[in-house]
């Protein structure tokens, strides 16, 4: 598959598509919180409007002594890390940056996202936020290390680093289909970085909202919307690295993109919705002696059979 690296012009269209990938799983959200009150789910599908008309109009809140510099590096970095994290998924034979150590990249920006979420929650020098900030960093301690092995399995099946390799590589078969401990472990880190479902506890009310607890007006919008967009960014690596991607029949590469990566964000929200919050000092055991030694016993099936081929 011949991936074509795109003008500095496309950039927006990808941070468009991104932004509307967020949307979708914004107003997904919405609809299943208005059923779970018993509710119409079309109230819910216009909820994300609705509430980004409030916070557009709502005051920002401030604290005393706050690091106002570092809580907007927190604040924005989160939507950053994620168009950053969709610069390097190729969208049929287009991409915005064609790197040749893609998954090295994704998987950067996730470190990059400790530092961000972080950030927001030092920044506004209030404790809610700040235990809510320590809270992501001890949960990224449990899902980086099983990531890293996860993202290396295709990488390894496939040759190279470079995504357009990777999905080129699946064309007899997904990679999911031989790979399904790496790929489940792959949607629970992007649960978990997008702070997301059963690991939404440094943002959840039992920590009164943990690093969002002093955000508003714009700040809160980008935090959310932020979040919304990690999910998105994660579903169509993950469609691109474990899913074949644009391959597909009848259908043009870049709407089987599109069509996949719609799937796997609506399995992701619905997922994050039913599953409870566990907290992070009860993830360590779990990730680090179940997760990490199925990953690497999967890493090891698919180096074997990497060799047997070759």
């Amino acid at each position: 598959m011949t991936v074509v690296q795109v003008s500095a012009g496309w950039v927006p269209l990808a941070a468009v598509l991104l932004l509307a990938g967020a949307a979708a799983a914004a107003g997904l959200d919405g609809a299943l919180a208005a059923r779970a009150q018993g509710l119409p789910a079309g109230r819910g599908l216009v909820t994300p409007v609705a509430e980004t008309a409030r916070l557009f109009r709502q005051r920002r809140r401030t604290t005393v002594a706050a690091d106002s510099p570092l809580r907007w590096v927190g604040v924005a970095g989160l939507l950053t890390v994620a168009l950053l994290m969709a610069a390097v998924v190729p969208f049929g034979r287009w991409t915005v940056a064609d790197l040749a150590v893609g998954v090295v990249w994704f998987n950067a920006m996730d470190v990059l996202l400790w530092a961000a979420v972080w950030l927001a929650g030092w920044g506004p020098n209030s404790l809610h936020p700040l235990v809510g900030g320590y809270r992501f960093l001890a949960q990224a301690l449990c899902y980086e290390l099983p990531l890293m092995f996860a993202l290396t399995a295709p990488a390894v099946a496939a040759g190279s680093l470079r995504l357009g390799d990777v999905v080129a590589a699946q064309s007899g078969l997904w990679f999911v289909v031989w790979m399904p401990v790496a790929f489940a472990v792959f949607c629970a880190a992007v649960l978990a970085f997008s702070v997301w479902g059963p690991f939404r506890a440094p943002a959840d009310a039992t920590g009164a909202g943990g690093v969002l607890a002093e955000s508003s007006g714009v700040d809160r919008w980008l935090l959310g919307t932020g979040r919304y967009a990690l999910l998105a960014a994660g579903a169509a690596f993950g469609t691109t690295v474990f899913l074949g991607g644009g391959q597909g029949p009848v259908l043009p590469a870049e709407l089987w993109l599109l069509v996949k990566t719609a799937v796997l964000l609506a399995a992701l929200v619905v997922l994050g919705r039913r599953l409870p919050v566990v907290r992070p000092e009860r993830l360590a055991a779990p990730a680090w002696l179940v997760a990490l030694p199925l990953v690497l016993v999967q890493l090891l099936v698919v180096t074997v059979v990497v060799v047997v081929r070759g």
